[in-house]
Order: C-alpha cells, then structure tokens, then sequence
C-alpha cells in the first residue's frame, strides 16, 4: 500500500467520523449516514490494498523476491 493512498483513505477515514459527529450533533440522518458511508468506503479500499500488498508479497516469494 502507498504511502499516499494510505494518506487518502485515513483522510477519507476522518471525514466520515466528522460529518457522522456532525450530523448526529445536528439531527441530519443524511449527513450522519454520508459518513458512515466515507468509513466504510475507506475501510474497504484498505482491505483492497492490504490484499495487493499480500499478493506482491506471496508474487516476490515464488519468484525469488523482487527485481532490483
């Protein structure tokens, strides 16, 4: 996993936490539930590129470790 995509989910991550806060503060289901989507969202494409990153490790592996 990038270091850059790892930046833009935690962000993606925080952004829901804050408009989930914001809508159960202000009584806006919709805004509330926009941001259990963006966690969800960023939780999945976490487990994505934690799955890519096994997969190049299982790769270098079997073909001897990576290419320099």
């Amino acid at each position: 996993m990038g270091v850059q995509d790892k930046f833009e989910n935690k962000a993606e991550e925080l952004k829901g936490r804050a408009k989930e806060a914001a809508g159960a503060a202000a009584g806006d289901e919709d805004l509330r539930n926009e941001g259990q989507a963006d966690q969800a969202s960023s939780s999945v494409k976490r487990g994505v590129e934690k799955t890519k990153d096994k997969a190049n490790e299982v790769a270098d592996k079997l073909t001897g470790g990576k290419d320099e």
